[in-house]
Formats: C-alpha cells, sequence, structure tokens
C-alpha cells in the first residue's frame, strides 16, 4: 500500500479532482499524528487485502460530519470489499443472522437479571432465605457487574483480537455454571456468589462483543443495528418476569433456574455461531487515549451518570414487592408492574435517541431526570398507595423517562470529541466507562435500598408505607442525574461543547 491510498481511505483528506486545497495554519497536522495514517509492517502483513477496510468503519457520527459524499466514498468501498469475498454490510443474510444473534444474547443474558424483582419477592417470603438478609445484593450485583465489567473486556477484545471470538461462548459456559450452582444454594451468600457475581461475569463475556462487532457489519444502519440489539433486553424484561413468576409459583426456584440454564444452550448457543466479527482476524493489537480523563467535563457527566445510577434500578427491583405488601394483588399483577416498565423503557430510549441528534445532550439529560423524578415524587408517592392502575402508570411513565437516560450516552460522547484537551476519544471504550458508572450505582443501591426499607418518610400515600425512605431516595437520584445540565448552564462545561450533536466543520 502506498501514502497515497492511505490518504485516499481517509475521509478528511479527500479532496476533489483537479482542485487546489487552500492550507491555513490550523490544518496542518503534526507530525507525531501524521505518522498514524501510515500502515505499519503489523498491518501490511496481517492481510492480503487492501486497506480500505478501515475506511468502512469510520464511526457513524464521525462519518456524518462529512455530509453526502462520506456516504458515497464508503458505499464505494463495500462494492470494492464485497468483491474480495467478505459478507455484505447492511444486509444480507448473514448480516441479518448475526443481528438476530446480538437480540437474542441481549435478550437472553439481560432479561434474567432484569426480571430478578420476580425472585426478589419469592426468596423474601420462602425459607431458607427469607430469614436472611442481602436479598437484593444478589440482583444488583448481577446488573452492576455487568455494567462495570464492560470497558475490561472492551480492552482486553482489543489488546487480544482472538479472544473476541471466543469471549461470547465462554461467557455461555460460565454463565451455565452460575445457574446451576445457584439452583443448589442454600444460603443468600451462595446465591450472590452464583447469580449474582458469577452470573454477572458470564453475561459480560457475552454481550460486550456485539457492540465491537456491530461497528463492523454495519455502515449506513449502524444505528439500527445498536437500537435492534438494545431493543432485546427491553423485550425480554416484558416476557421473562411472567415466565418466571409463573414457573417460581408452580414448581420452585432450583426448577426454574435449570430450566433457564437449558434454555440459553438451546436458544444462545446456535446463534452464538454468527455472533462474530465480519472483517478478517489480524494480530494488530490497539491502543487507547486516556487524555479524556484530564477532563473536567468527562467527571462531570460520569457524576451525573453514578448519581442516578443509583436509584435506577429500585423501582424494577421492588415494584414486585410493593404490589404484594400495599396493594395485595396477585402474583401476575405484581409481575405486570415491571413489564409495563420494561416495555415504556424501549420506547423511552428510542425517543431518547432521536432527540440526542437534534437537541443539545444536556437539554435531553434535563427531560429524562425532570419526568423520571416527577413520577416517583407523584405517581408511586401518591397514585400507587391507592390502586394497582396508578402503581402501573407510575411504572409506565418511569420506565419512558428513566429507559431514556442511558442513551444520552451517544451525545455525552459528542461532547467529549468536541473538548481540545480529551485526545481521541474511542467510542466502544467511553460506552464501557459509562456502563462503569451505571454499575456502580446498581451495585451501590443495594445495601441502601435494603437500610431504607421500613423506613416510612409521612403519614399520607406510599410515603406512610415501609417503601417511603426508598421513594424519596430513588426521587432525588433521579433528579441528581441533572447534574450535566446544571453545569453546562453554570458554564463549567468548555466553550466547544456549547452546542452538542454537532463537530467542526459542521
Amino acid at each position: 500500500m502506498t501514502v497515497h491510498q492511505v490518504v485516499e481511505s481517509t475521509d478528511d483528506c479527500v479532496l476533489p479532482k483537479n482542485e487546489t486545497p487552500s492550507i491555513s495554519s490550523k490544518d496542518v497536522i503534526p507530525l507525531e499524528k501524521a505518522t498514524d495514517l501510515l500502515p505499519h509492517d503489523g498491518d501490511i502483513k496481517s492481510s492480503s487485502r487492501p486497506n480500505t477496510t478501515e475506511a468502512m468503519n469510520v464511526p457513524e457520527d464521525e462519518a456524518s460530519s462529512n455530509g453526502h459524499s462520506s456516504v458515497a466514498r464508503q458505499s464505494s468501498d463495500l462494492e470494492k470489499l464485497e468483491g474480495d469475498g467478505l459478507p455484505r454490510v447492511d444486509g444480507g443474510l448473514h448480516c441479518w443472522l448475526f443481528l438476530a444473534g446480538c437480540f437474542m444474547v441481549e435478550a437472553l443474558v439481560w432479561g434474567f437479571p432484569f426480571s430478578y424483582g420476580v425472585f426478589q419477592d419469592y426468596y423474601t417470603i420462602r425459607p431458607p432465605f427469607s430469614t436472611e438478609s442481602g436479598i437484593p445484593a444478589i440482583g444488583t450485583c448481577a446488573t452492576g457487574i455487568m455494567y462495570f465489567e464492560a470497558p475490561f473486556i472492551n480492552l482486553i477484545c482489543k489488546r487480544w483480537p482472538k479472544f473476541r471470538r471466543w469471549s461470547a461462548p465462554l461467557g455461555l459456559v460460565i454463565i451455565v455454571l452460575a445457574l446451576v450452582a445457584s439452583s443448589y444454594a442454600k444460603h443468600v451468600s451462595h446465591l450472590i456468589l452464583t447469580q449474582g457475581i458469577l452470573y454477572a461475569i458470564g453475561g459480560g463475556l457475552m454481550y460486550v462483543p456485539n457492540n465491537i462487532f456491530i461497528d463492523e457489519w454495519f455502515v449506513k444502519r449502524k444505528g439500527f443495528a445498536f437500537g435492534v440489539n438494545m431493543a432485546g433486553s427491553g423485550v425480554s424484561g416484558v416476557i421473562i418476569p411472567f415466565v418466571m413468576a409463573w414457573g417460581l409459583h408452580r414448581y420452585s426456584q432450583r426448577t426454574m433456574l435449570l430450566a433457564w440454564a437449558l434454555t440459553l444452550i438451546v436458544l444462545a448457543g446456535p446463534l452464538l455461531y454468527f455472533v462474530k466479527p465480519r472483517l478478517p482476524h489480524t494480530d494488530t493489537r490497539r491502543t487507547f487515549d486516556f487524555s479524556f480523563l484530564r477532563s473536567r467535563t468527562f467527571w462531570i457527566l460520569q457524576t451525573g451518570n453514578i448519581l442516578e445510577s443509583l436509584g435506577y434500578f429500585i423501582p424494577t427491583i421492588y415494584l414486585p414487592e410493593f404490589a404484594r405488601i400495599v396493594l395485595g394483588v396477585s402474583q401476575a399483577e405484581q409481575t405486570m408492574t415491571v413489564s409495563l416498565l420494561s416495555t415504556t423503557s424501549v420506547l423511552g430510549a428510542v425517543a431518547a435517541g432521536m432527540l440526542v441528534d437534534h437537541f443539545d445532550v444536556t437539554t435531553v439529560i434535563l427531560i429524562s431526570t425532570l419526568g423520571s423524578s416527577i413520577s416517583v415524587f407523584l405517581l408511586w408517592g401518591f397514585a400507587s398507595s391507592a390502586s394497582l392502575v396508578g402503581l402501573c402508570l407510575f411504572g409506565m411513565f418511569y420506565g419512558f423517562f428513566a429507559g431514556g437516560y442511558s442513551i444520552t450516552w451517544a451525545g455525552v460522547i459528542h461532547v467529549l470529541r468536541g473538548e481540545p484537551n480529551s485526545g481521541a476519544v474511542d467510542m466502544g471504550f467511553m460506552i464501557g466507562l459509562f456502563c462503569t458508572g451505571r454499575g456502580i450505582g446498581s451495585v451501590a443501591s443495594g445495601p441502601v435500598s435494603e437500610g431504607l426499607m421500613y423506613a416510612s418518610m409521612g403519614s399520607i400515600g406510599a410515603y406512610a408505607t415501609p417503601f417511603g425512605g426508598m421513594i424519596i431516595f430513588t426521587g432525588f437520584s433521579a433528579l441528581l442525574g441533572g447534574l450535566a445540565w446544571v453545569a453546562k448552564e453554570a458554564g463549567w462545561f468548555g466553550k466547544e461543547v456549547s452546542v452538542v450533536g454537532t463537530e467542526e466543520g459542521e
């Protein structure tokens, strides 16, 4: 490959034919950065195909800044690469089978911990677990660690590319072992270790590579692909709680855990064959730029993310128990509260994604935090104690507004890329870091919520119930998630990020 070829495959360097560029001082690229455009010896030796694959996989948000000409160039690159025998991107049998596999992995891996509220209600009233403390920590460990480990697994997959292909099968084996072991648990500590920690380790190994592979399989429809992938957890959150509630009532905890292990083997196992990288394997190891850690903006955004996460999972875990203790409704009606929350969270995620594309990300964060906190204070605090309808309304509104908070991470990345001291921001790694922030909040919310249980905080509505303190904590946690909006209005962000969703030159 010549230097001329490398320049042609870089969007920012392509010029119309027969046109002389006008170069200003700000257009001059430092020598140390310019050398990064040149191919390394390992890159040339690792594959006989042309290195135009890199041009294909420019992140969508970067490609959009170059207008329609960038899309045309990518289309040309696709035709060249498809001629090399690689599967099609953005369509074709292999591509759709890959996306179906991602959807199923996301649904099966996340659907189980997201329906933990049903298991918590079961463990709370049945021996040998009902006499022990720490039951909420089982669910928060599972979800928290799965969030927390995302950037570390991402680093491993980038550092040792061969591991990407074997990460998901290894994760499936670990999850099955965790479920089988938890079915024979005799104490809550056993469940925390197996159904919580061990399950989370396997779950992370299964779902994290999906985001890396999607970047290879989709170019023009990348946003659609990420949406379908994330929708898996929301859809399973509607179905799995009913299945688990029915099985726990009819059979037992052991039967349902073993049945779920078998379900994962039968459903997820065959599809893992299709969840694989599209591009040929190379031994090139990628390094990361950690300059963003010096950015005050990053730490403000991450702090708001953690504060919001402290209370985010509490309604998902405690709504069935609230419905049973306060309203005395049936098992099916208890499960319905969680399913409605999961359903509207999918809609909220789609809506937030559309808003982030057109508005300042801090505005979208403000909408999410105000909507979720108001629904907690008013609907859960007052209407929910009167009837099941009020509790279902809370689940729907809270799911819609709170469910869109994590989607703002895409807009946050635009903010950081606009900061001169943030360096080269890798999208996959940055999303992993925000997942870690959400995981910290999830793990901490377990003991916090257990400590707030039976702390009534008033004489009216649900505030007078054993869940009063928990409701107030959840509402303020959601409100504090809007820290980023306050910081921007106070001028704590850099001038370069006063407008979000755009980049220099747009």
